[in-house]
């Protein structure tokens, strides 16, 4: 794996890396102390990155639509008006019921709690001839799946009833999508200026590597998740499972974290359907299950492929470290950024090697 890689090459990327992994921990732990900075960055910043998020995903359409012979801002108008149309009817269409799903759940909370309750204690029963260390385990364990619940439902609420923050959301960031893919062109060779001329060949290859790992595994991933959350909903409405446009939405959206995302999912929906009956739980489990059967064997590697070319040991690695940094949102960016660090280290190995 290493052959022709001098000692002192290894050494220096083993620094390198050792410094990036204690400036992100600094980073994390330092982030309370600047939280309320961070929360304004964040609020200020984040249309912005949506939006070229949006324009990243959309532009090579465009781009495919002018090559044949339709004029770019038509194009665009074609693409802005479909992707924000449809975004803007679906979100008419679901944000209320997912409203009401949530004061709902919100009024059946004590109920929930108490059943929970109950079975914890049962499983204390059960358990009881078990070592006094298993428990300690089993404390932790439920400790950490409390804290994960009520992180999530304090996240959903705070988030789906933000109106305001909702709308100038919705007013922004189609505008500055519309610039961004407008001046695409210019944009890029705008920062292609600051790049010194000797070294615009090899940062112009490992964008476009980067673009072409990044962008399939994104765009991929996207349409998958969209997919497990509308054949979820379909399910958990033939099955008359309460909250079932709720449930959906959370499958659906942690089922972009790889490996983890199904298990992290699939626990509000088996936490909510316990309520009912033990039945509709292995329903439930099972439909998963299914789903999740079809995207991995069929969806996956049609859509997704082998985008990011990255052995599971390191992408399971970079999930438990980015969620030991920074939670959900952690593993959500670990497999994007692990591609970003592994193309770009390909590259340098490859230059260093032809120098």
């Amino acid at each position: 794996m290493f052959k022709g890689i001098k000692p002192l090459d290894l050494l220096y990327w083993a620094i390198t890396g050792i410094v990036v992994f204690l400036f992100i921990f600094l980073f994390v732990k330092l982030s309370p102390i600047f939280g309320d900075f961070f929360s304004f960055l964040w609020y200020l910043l984040s249309p912005f990155l949506i939006a070229i998020l949006i324009a990243y995903l959309v532009y090579p359409v465009i781009k495919k639509m002018h090559h044949f012979n339709i004029p770019k801002s038509i194009a665009i108008l074609i693409i802005y008006l479909l992707f924000f149309g449809g975004t803007a009817y679906l979100i008419y269409r679901v944000y209320p019921a997912i409203i009401h799903q949530l004061s709902d759940l919100n009024k059946q909370l004590p109920h929930l709690i108490e059943m929970y309750r109950n079975f914890v204690y049962s499983l204390y029963e059960y358990t009881a001839f078990l070592p006094e260390t298993v428990h300690d385990k089993m404390d932790e364990l439920i400790y950490d799946i409390e804290s994960f619940i009520e992180n999530l439902l304090t996240n959903l609420v705070r988030g789906f009833t933000k109106v305001f923050d909702l709308i100038v959301f919705l007013t922004v960031i189609p505008v500055l999508v519309f610039y961004f893919l407008k001046d695409f062109v210019k944009i890029k060779n705008y920062f292609k200026k600051w790049v010194p001329s000797k070294y615009q060949t090899q940062v112009g290859d490992l964008v476009q590597a980067v673009d072409k790992s990044l962008g399939k595994y994104i765009r991929g991933q996207l349409l998958v998740c969209l997919f497990v959350a509308f054949t979820t909903f379909a399910a958990f409405y033939i099955l008359d499972v309460k909250y079932a446009l709720l449930l959906a939405i959370i499958i659906g959206l942690t089922n972009i974290i790889p490996y983890f995302g199904p298990i992290i999912g699939a626990v509000p929906a088996v936490a909510i359907t316990a309520a009912a009956s033990g039945k509709l739980v292995l329903m439930v489990l099972l439909t998963i299950f299914i789903i999740q059967l079809i995207e991995g064997n069929l969806l996956s590697p049609y859509i997704v492929g082998k985008s990011i070319n990255i052995h599971p040991i390191a992408i399971i690695f970079a999930l438990l470290l980015g969620g030991q940094l920074s939670g959900v949102l952690g593993m959500i960016l670990a497999v994007p950024v692990l591609t970003i660090m592994n193309v770009v280290t390909t590259h340098l190995i490859a230059i260093k090697r032809y120098n």
